[in-house]
């Protein structure tokens, strides 16, 4: 079979210490149709080495860069003809970051063209040649030095952060691609200098070993430090301080012996307390589930039959799904509304405007300024821990601050996802010395949390879309259907059928189904729609609708506010437009109820057409009765049911102490109908597969490993913190709210039924049992039963996370890079910045002295910086600021 040659699109990074092994990222196409591709340096047309790279998928693979003798090219040639741009460069002097001596010595760099080994494909041999625009030249710069501890190389940890000195450490590297190891436990790096290392060691003495697990001579843990894949440096052995212990006196021992015996005491008298109060609480339990048990029995049969029709639609659906697919919407709408949910005439919709109209001033040279200073981690990370310890800085303010950034962060997703890390960890550390460090992401309280949210859903896009939209889609559908299949009160949105009780429909409300005979202009047979004769205008409109345009996205289809229904009766000389309110419409006592099939008398295979609302002229030939609404003074409105006049204003979701049975029944039947739905879609996002995103594989791992650094034992603690993170901050999200990934409308009722569904999710994380009792909420005594099935799946979708390979930070920068070239063109980040300065000049003074007082911060003047954005901005010399 024949395969397209494969192609580069970019490669990254071009900068290489030359002892090599720093790990290059190559995004193309067709790199899979290589079995063994070898990346190579070449000096003028001599290959001067090469290794092998590993393909990840067939548009990126990862090469480490091959080792160089740079003695051997230390003079440039000064033959003209030849190929100079493949060799070393001039040495240049440079400063980095104040880290020179002040006579201010040079650096070399070696400049080297790159070419690939893929089968004998000559494009990607002479990369300049085929691919003019790509950058290929791979600089090399002189290797990194770290420098042995002081003495006999023995360093004593007292606590604080461990210090390593060195040399040209920021070269070519960044805090990803350096590793360092006491014993085998890592070191967490905080920063990483180009004279400095700074990590975190383990709380707790590793074991005397090095960073493989060999035993050293004198039983300390080994300092090793590694950059890239070829260099390893053992910079020493550390010694952790040991506490001195202090001898209590007898009488103090005495004391504590008695105390401790009072309070057995008093715990045993607790305990058996508890116990009798729990065994009341077990045998109420066992009453409430037999009492379930049976009412499910009592509804079985109905809610068979209800079933039965419910797959018939939804088999039809699911065809129909398989050739035209999924109402999914566009990225940047998606985007939109998770990041900002209500918002729809967002100030960045409109900066490409401003931006094309060519208006450039001092504002936008500043903005420009202040955005190369976002882009700095030190500063963006000090920027928000300062705005987060201001009393005004509001949790919309940290909400919208961590939505502006990932905008920002689009175009550059790796380096977001290395300050998310980074504001995790820090959140981690509090949580860790709190009371009760499971809390943690349980609520968007921070930047760092809503920055999360904001990451998965970039990450998890393509899974929603291709892999798990369809079975939300499905579920969204079957309870739309079953809803609507009895009454709907179209003021209060109460329905017969509901899987919550605060929507429940409780008065007995007569009605019969009728089916209606749709003919359209543009349909060549008639088409048949089930309503109810309880249904208003609009409600009937709404169910037309749903079947003219099922295949159709919502935002593409007519509204109901742009159509007329039109029944055509034989006989009467016209064609009747009908109405939720018209001249027919009956007042009494100030009460209007609103026009329904019923009210009209229609009756069962009755003809109508929904045609488009016209001028005057064209209504009237249609014999309309219809008026413009009359909201006249004192006139309140209802449907299915009058509400009592105390009963106005007060709120609806207020539950009631005890279920009448004829309730609970209709609760069971909706929930036995839709019962598979629910577990199909829960089995989908708790299945472990390929499909699954690198990206949680990564987040587990780091939540993993944060909880063993910091000594939790406790297992329901990391268990909680991913349950925080995907289900409940990730799923429960898109469960309640489908419209943010489908193009579809949810209305109140569907709303309610799906904020069950979700609490369901919400209680199978949760690991302790939820006893139920005679106040328990009806919608936990629902899915009462299927709750230890689904914390099951909960459990083994965990523990199959765990057992997948590790994701290295290479390989989730090379998923971040690839979603970066997806979407960067989405947005202008311009118009995030602009948004986010608004909080760094309220906030200038707090940010500046901020900057001033991290002693990094400081070293690279980002407090001077951030200023001369400010000089900028008001016309002034920033050379003066």
């Amino acid at each position: 079979m024949y395969t397209e040659d494969p192609t580069i699109v970019k490669i990254s990074p071009l900068k290489s210490f030359v002892s090599g092994g720093r790990n290059v990222v190559v995004i193309g196409s067709n790199l899979h149709a290589v079995q063994q591709p070898r990346i190579a340096v070449f000096f003028e047309d001599q290959v001067l080495n090469e290794t092998v790279c590993e393909v990840l998928s067939p548009s990126v693979m990862s090469c480490p860069s091959p080792p160089i003798n740079a003695e051997a090219y230390r003079t440039p040639p000064t033959n003209s003809g030849t190929k100079g741009r493949y060799h070393e460069s001039a040495p240049r002097n440079r400063n980095y970051n104040n880290d020179q001596d002040a006579s201010g010595s040079g650096r070399d760099e070696w400049r080297f063209r790159l070419g690939f080994a893929m089968d004998d494909v000559s494009s990607v041999w002479e990369l300049p040649r085929n691919f003019p625009t790509l950058h290929s030249d791979l600089v090399y710069v002189p290797d990194p030095q770290l420098f042995p501890f002081e003495g006999d190389g023995m360093k004593l940890y007292k606590g604080e952060s461990l210090v390593i000195e060195g040399e040209n450490l920021r070269l070519a590297s960044t805090e990803s691609e350096v590793n360092v190891t006491i014993g085998t436990k890592p070191c967490n790096i905080t920063s990483l200098a180009m004279n400095q290392l700074v990590c975190m060691p383990p709380e707790v003495q590793p074991s005397g070993t090095d960073e493989v697990g060999r035993w050293t001579e004198n039983s300390y843990p080994m300092v090793v430090v590694r950059i890239g894949s070829n260099l390893r440096f053992e910079v020493g052995y550390l010694r952790y301080e040991v506490t001195k212990t202090y001898n209590f006196p007898p009488e103090a021992v005495g004391g504590l012996i008695a105390g401790v015996v009072a309070i057995l005491l008093l715990s045993l008298i607790i305990v058996v307390l508890l116990r009798h109060k729990s065994s009341q609480a077990e045998r109420e339990y066992k009453r409430i589930q037999l009492q379930m048990d049976d009412l499910e029995k009592s509804v079985r049969i109905e809610c068979k039959q209800a079933f039965a029709e419910l797959q018939t639609v939804v088999t039809d659906l699911t065809n129909d799904l398989q050739s035209v697919g999924i109402p999914t919407l566009d990225h940047r709408t998606y985007v939109m509304k998770v990041f900002f949910p209500g918002v729809y005439d967002h100030p960045l919709l409109q900066d490409n405007k401003l931006k094309n109209n060519g208006i450039y001033s001092n504002y936008e040279v500043a903005m420009s300024q202040f955005q190369q200073l976002i882009l700095n981690k030190s500063f963006l990370v000090t920027f928000i821990n300062t705005l987060e310890n201001q009393k005004s800085f509001t949790i919309r303010d940290r909400v919208n601050v961590a939505s502006l950034l990932m905008i920002i962060f689009m175009g550059r997703l790796e380096y977001g996802t290395d300050v998310l890390r980074t504001l995790l960890l820090q959140l981690i550390e509090r949580s860790a010395s709190s009371k009760h460090p499971q809390l943690m992401l349980r609520r968007t309280e921070s930047v760092v949390e809503k920055m999360l949210t904001n990451w998965l859903a970039l990450s998890m896009y393509d899974y929603l879309k291709d892999y798990a939209g369809s079975s939300l889609f499905l579920l969204f559908s079957a309870i739309k259907h079953q809803v609507e299949k009895g009454p709907v009160d179209a003021i209060t949105y109460d329905a017969r059928y509901s899987l919550c009780e605060a929507r429940l429909l409780r008065e007995q409300v007569g009605y019969e189904p009728v089916t209606i005979q749709v003919i359209q202009e543009d349909q060549d047979d008639k088409i048949h729609c089930r309503v109810n004769d309880c249904d208003t205008i609009t409600q009937v409109k709404s169910k037309i609708l749903d079947i003219l345009y099922k295949n159709t996205p919502f935002s593409l289809r007519p509204s109901i506010h742009d159509v007329d229904l039109v029944e055509w009766r034989h006989g009467r000389g016209g064609h009747l437009i009908l109405a939720d309110e018209d001249l027919t419409t009956k007042t009494m006592n100030g009460w209007r109820q609103l026009n329904t099939l019923r009210h009209y008398g229609v009756k069962d295979l009755a003809v109508m057409s929904l045609v488009m609302k016209q001028n005057d002229s064209f209504s009237s030939n249609l014999s309309p009765i219809m008026v413009p609404c009359d909201l006249e003074q004192g006139i309140k409105y209802w449907h299915l049911v009058k509400p009592e006049d105390e009963a106005i204003g007060q709120p609806k979701d207020i539950y009631y102490k005890a279920i009448p049975e004829i309730f609970l029944t209709r609760l069971l039947s909706t929930k036995g109908t839709v019962e598979k739905f629910v577990e199909d879609f829960l089995k989908t996002i708790l299945t472990v597969n390929e499909a699954l995103p690198p990206a949680i594989k990564w987040l587990f791992d780091l939540l993993d490993d944060a909880a063993h650094s910091y000594g939790i034992t406790d297992p329901e603690v990391p268990h909680a913190w991913k349950s925080n993170c995907l289900p409940l901050r990730f799923w429960v999200n898109f469960i309640k709210n489908p419209d943010f990934i489908l193009d579809v409308q949810k209305t109140p009722i569907v709303d309610s039924c799906l904020s069950v569904i979700a609490q369901t999710l919400m209680d199978a994380c949760s690991t302790s049992e939820h006893r139920l009792g005679k106040d328990s909420p009806s919608n936990k005594l629902l899915f009462a039963k299927d709750i230890p099935k689904y914390r099951e799946k909960v459990l083994s979708f965990y523990h199959g996370i765990a057992a997948m390979p590790k994701v290295t930070d290479q390989e989730l920068c090379a998923a971040m890079q690839a979603l970066s070239l997806a979407h960067s063109t989405e947005f202008e980040p311009s118009g995030a910045v602009k948004e986010l300065y608004v909080y760094a000049a309220k906030y200038k003074d707090q940010v500046l002295n901020g900057l001033e007082t991290d002693p990094y911060c400081r070293k690279l003047h980002l407090s001077h910086k951030l200023h001369n954005v400010a000089c900028t901005l008001e016309g002034e010399q920033t050379s003066v600021c």
